[in-house]
């Protein structure tokens, strides 16, 4: 029977892709700095780290996971066409390859459905689409390019863009070029500037960013270009706070485009990539990033896990040490919270946030508030004065400038990360002074954000839709 019912799946999403897709088209803001869809709502990237998702899952698997996300909130799943994992030469859970001889400009495509490595690609972009996911499609991963015998030029690399793009553009997809590497060599970004124009000669409307190495972000190569709809960045997979700032600096370029953050730290990741030293992060470690990323200007964020991004399983050789398998790896703790910071961001008027550094007073001792390393405390704002978030990784007493507020009555909320919980602190006079607060627990690993409003908004309990 289950077979039965799987078959009747397929069937239905083969139908076509204009009758199996209802996601509406994505733009940017009008102010350069968000992601909206074509009717003009906010979107906020919550998206998921499934590198290995098109080589190592079957059709199975694949509904399994996208269901998972879809059930959690997640609108952007990240998955590799060209996979890292030897997806050139090794083959795919039904035994096929991506293309012909190595070469970028022969996809290795056979008449019918099912029958080839790419009608696979299609079966799940179809699902994700039906399920509400837009597909990060990153035509390669930049081993393919970059390394040493790359298998691309800028030849191939602009038919394999346009043949690629021909087959996806009718989806919902996020094109994603790069795959972990720099292009640091004139040649380099010219593969990728090539691969680029190829997307663009069909792809007239679905958004184009790079993906980076860890600690780096696309602006440094491509923020002029024509082609790059916005930003995207690698924090890299460390605890400290130091190159989530590059976000801000990223937001205020000129001229104005979104960025995002597509590789944080992944939850149960060694650190630093030394386990024997640093052991493996926590849903603490991850959380921060996330609030780090988003209080300083990111339109949005990525989560990730280190099983879950390999699709590691008994089966498969380990990558750095994973701790469990990724269908254990689907419901871990962070998996779960990440969505409570999108919901959070929803819940204020949207395109107006910006970062707010200068709302933190200062602490006499500095690395105390607003803190250093793992201890950062970042806030964000309404450019109206309307609202003020403060994340506090942890337990510590801060102070806030209220004159950055416009409301002459606040209401204030702590909003818990951990639980998507928002809890009323109460109602007082804004009289512009600084004033403290002290987050309901101590301790570390206990994070909360403050919420300030302006009482005459009436805005709904941090983490509501708002109206």
């Amino acid at each position: 029977m289950r077979r039965i019912i799987f078959l009747v799946m397929v069937a239905f999403l083969s139908l076509s892709c204009t009758e199996a897709q209802n996601l509406p088209r994505l733009k940017v803001s009008t102010d350069g700095h968000y992601l909206q869809t074509a009717d003009g709502k906010p979107f906020f990237y919550l998206g998921d780290t499934a590198w290995e998702l098109f080589h190592r899952l079957d059709r199975d698997e694949a509904l399994h996971y996208l269901k998972n996300r879809a059930a959690k909130g997640y609108n952007v799943v990240q998955a590799v066409a060209l996979a890292e994992l030897d997806g050139v030469d090794a083959v795919n859970a039904y035994g096929h390859l991506p293309l012909e001889g190595r070469n970028p400009a022969t996809p290795a495509c056979k008449d019918g459905e099912q029958n080839d490595y790419w009608d696979h690609v299609d079966f799940i972009v179809s699902t994700a689409n039906e399920l509400g996911i837009y597909v990060g499609m990153l035509p390669t991963w930049g081993r393919w390019w970059n390394d040493n015998n790359p298998i691309f030029n800028a030849q191939n690399a602009e038919q394999y863009g346009r043949w690629i793009a021909s087959r996806y553009s009718k989806y919902n997809v996020i094109w994603i070029l790069g795959g972990d590497r720099n292009p640091d060599g004139g040649d380099k970004q010219e593969i990728i500037r090539a691969m680029a124009r190829g997307i663009r000669s069909v792809d007239k409307e679905n958004l184009i960013t790079f993906h980076p190495t860890g600690w780096q972000t696309s602006s440094k190569w491509f923020h002029g270009d024509e082609w790059l709809s916005f930003n995207g960045r690698q924090s890299g997979h460390n605890q400290r706070y130091n190159s989530n700032m590059q976000i801000m600096d990223d937001f205020r370029r000129s001229p104005a485009k979104p960025i995002m953050e597509i590789e944080p730290l992944y939850e149960d990741h060694p650190l630093e990539f030394n386990p024997d030293n640093e052991g493996h992060s926590c849903s603490w470690d991850v959380r921060r990033t996330l609030y780090w990323s988003v209080f300083y200007g990111s339109a949005g964020v990525t989560y990730g896990h280190h099983s879950v991004w390999q699709m590691y399983d008994d089966d498969k050789g380990p990558i750095n040490r994973p701790l469990m398998t990724w269908r254990e790896a689907l419901d871990r703790p962070a998996a779960g919270q990440a969505v409570y910071l999108k919901r959070l961001m929803e819940s204020r008027p949207y395109f107006s946030r910006v970062p707010a550094p200068d709302f933190i007073v200062q602490d006499k001792v500095w690395s105390s508030v607003p803190g250093a390393g793992r201890y950062r405390f970042v806030a964000t704002m309404d450019s109206e004065g309307t609202y003020a978030m403060v994340y506090a990784p942890l337990g510590r007493t801060f102070s806030v400038n209220m004159k950055m507020l416009k409301g002459e009555k606040i209401v204030a909320w702590w909003y818990s990360p951990r639980t998507g919980k928002a809890d009323k602190i109460g109602k007082f006079a804004n009289d512009g002074s600084q004033r403290s607060f002290t987050p309901p627990t101590d301790g570390e690993a206990l994070d909360w954000v403050l919420v300030l409003d302006d009482a005459a908004k009436k805005y709904p309990a941090p983490g509501k839709k708002l109206k």
